[in-house]
């Protein structure tokens, strides 16, 4: 059975450097039985009801400015799968979770940079999924919940998101590690790791410096953790399988459920 797996996507220059954590995400694609589809939740992707892609083939998103130009050439053109987005609104309907279908909207660099080093030749069908911040960490969890059984299926459930992603706080000189996000990050993998739903879902107000680690403004990087969690609740297990960090406190981390 395949694991699911939370993967921060960190700035988009990852897409284009090559250093410890893009080596660790060349590798992990290699290591990873092949899957025959993956499913990916992009922080990148919000709306207020659950989004299914329903695409034959997907453009590439460029959702950010400013930076060199050979971003803006990279190109993921991976192909949908019908037959696995209907399968997955069947889930969704069965378990009462409501849903829209999305048919154009291409995979934005939430997706495209984690898949692209992982599969670089894009040729694993693929369904994006939005997240929705407003919903309960609870709510989130019930929604990777729902789809759980696709992992015995050979299917991958990634979850692209940040854990300490606060970019109003980076330091672009890259000197050093924060404290507060040692901390933060500290406390996350204690957690995680002993499955502690009740604390875990209680993050915002018991996790130290989490106002720092995910500030209002950017929850939607933080809560796809939820969505991988509850992709593996028939198993339970957390593994932390990389960890590190950029410009002071951005947190290059990848988490395997299941």
């Amino acid at each position: 059975m395949l694991p699911s797996l939370f993967i921060a996507h960190g700035a988009p220059l990852l897409a284009i450097e090559n250093n410890e954590y893009t080596q660790f995400l060349n590798q992990l694609g290699k290591n990873l039985p092949r899957p025959k589809a993956i499913v990916i939740f992009s922080a990148h992707w919000e709306s207020r009801v659950q989004k299914v892609s329903d695409v034959e083939q997907y453009s590439t998103i460029y959702d950010f400015g400013g930076f060199p130009p050979e971003l803006y050439t990279i190109q993921y053109p991976a192909q949908g799968n019908h037959e696995l987005s209907q399968e997955i609104e069947n889930l969704f309907n069965e378990n009462e979770v409501p849903f829209e279908t999305e048919m154009q909207r291409g995979l934005d660099h939430g997706s495209w940079v984690v898949l692209r080093m992982l599969y670089p030749n894009a040729d694993i069908p693929v369904i994006a999924m939005s997240v929705n911040p407003i919903l309960s960490p609870e709510e989130q969890y019930k929604i990777g919940k729902t789809l759980s059984g696709l992992r015995e299926k050979d299917i991958l459930i990634i979850a692209s998101g940040g854990t300490s992603h606060n970019l109003r706080a980076v330091n672009w000189a890259d000197s050093g590690v924060d404290q507060w996000a040692l901390e933060f990050e500290d406390w996350l993998a204690y957690h995680l790791n002993h499955w502690d739903l009740d604390s875990l879902f209680q993050y915002d107000t018991l996790a130290p410096n989490a106002e720092y680690a995910v500030p209002p403004y950017g929850r939607e990087h933080f809560i796809p953790l939820f969505y991988a969690m509850g992709a593996a609740d028939n198993a339970k297990k957390a593994a932390l399988l990389h960890r590190s960090f950029r410009y002071g406190n951005l947190t290059h981390s990848v988490w395997q459920f299941g």
